[in-house]
Parts: structure tokens; C-alpha cells; sequence
């Protein structure tokens, strides 16, 4: 028995811009395909509780929160045909050779998350997880400044600009971040 080509879809962007809709609206047409699909998610992201992904638009699907990429292959039933992971950029680094494994098994894997921080560089383990992808989707929100399409997340502290010496990794939604094209995209340093 040969098994099927397996394929990684990478869905990226800045905040806002329709990652995780993206991302929901694949696992649906799977479902609608009869295929079993399993999402995870890393368990820092906690804004929508742990039973599920949720886009900002309100859009969700269940998944499973797990604290290490190695759960992934722990917690994977065996009739699974589809593999979602959303949010990995807060993955370990163990999580790009686990998307080549589920990959090289013959499974989709459906892989979203930011491309870059706040700073406006490469974020954990996407950027290799993107080169080695069959598929990969940038999509753009909308410039909270001047309504151009924004490819940048904006880190704000009390109506400001994070400065680059802040922590990478702050979860949150639009109370502390907004999408901005280059242009208005700002990170000052000391």
C-alpha cells in the first residue's frame, strides 16, 4: 500500500488579517469533505479559553491546546487525515520537524501563524516552517493608521509604540496590538 503525498499549507500574516478565519474556513470544507481533521494550539493562548481556536471575527473550531510540539504527535489519533496548528509561532522549535513528519506520513497539515513580531522580524519557528511548505499564504489586515494593506503588527503600550528592548511574546488582541503598513509601523529603540 503506497501512502498519499502528504502537503504543508502555511497560512501567515500580521494580526487581523484573517489567519485563523483562514484557517477555519479549510478545516470546515475538510469536514464537509468527510476527512477528520485534528487542530492544535499552543496553550499560552489563552484569549478564547483552551477548547478552541477563534478568529477576531468570532469564528471557531475545537481544538486541542497543548504546552510542547511534542504533544502534537502524542495526542494524534490514528484516523487523522488532517493536522491544524494554529498560533505556531508560539511553538518550540520541535514543531517544524513534526509538521515534515505528519507531512511525510501522507497527511495535510494546515499550518498558521504570525510571519513576524513586533518588531517587525522573523517570528520562532515559522519562517523555516514557510520554506519548507508546498503552500504559503500571506495575507494583509488594514492599516489602523491610514487604511493601506498592513503587513506589520504593532505592539502599543498605553497608546505607544513598544520599544524594541520589550519582550517578543505578549498575548494579546486589540487592546495591545494593531496591523500598519511599513510605513506606519514603528519600533523605537533606546
Amino acid at each position: 500500500m503506497t501512502v498519499s503525498p502528504g502537503t504543508v499549507e502555511v497560512i501567515t500574516g500580521s494580526m487581523f488579517s484573517g489567519k485563523t478565519e483562514e484557517l477555519i474556513r479549510r478545516l470546515r470544507r475538510a469536514r464537509i469533505a468527510r476527512q477528520k481533521a485534528q487542530v492544535f494550539k499552543p496553550s499560552v493562548d489563552t484569549r478564547y479559553g483552551q477548547g478552541k481556536v477563534m478568529s477576531h471575527t468570532g469564528a471557531e473550531f475545537e481544538a486541542l491546546a497543548v504546552a510542547s510540539s511534542a504533544e502534537v504527535m502524542q495526542r494524534l489519533q490514528a484516523d487523522t487525515t488532517v493536522v491544524a496548528i494554529d498560533e505556531a509561532q508560539f511553538f518550540d522549535p520541535g514543531i517544524v520537524s513534526i509538521v515534515q513528519a505528519l507531512a511525510n506520513r501522507g497527511l495535510r497539515v494546515i499550518v498558521a501563524g504570525l510571519d513576524t513580531d513586533f518588531r517587525g522580524e522573523p517570528f520562532g519557528p515559522m519562517p523555516v516552517i514557510m520554506a519548507q511548505a508546498e503552500q504559503a499564504d500571506k495575507l494583509h489586515a488594514i492599516c489602523m493608521v491610514c487604511g493601506d494593506p498592513a503587513s506589520r503588527t504593532q505592539r502599543l503600550i498605553d497608546g505607544r509604540p513598544a520599544r524594541y528592548e520589550d519582550p517578543v511574546v505578549v498575548v494579546g488582541a486589540s487592546e495591545l496590538y494593531e496591523a500598519r503598513c511599513r510605513r506606519h509601523h514603528e519600533v523605537p529603540r533606546e
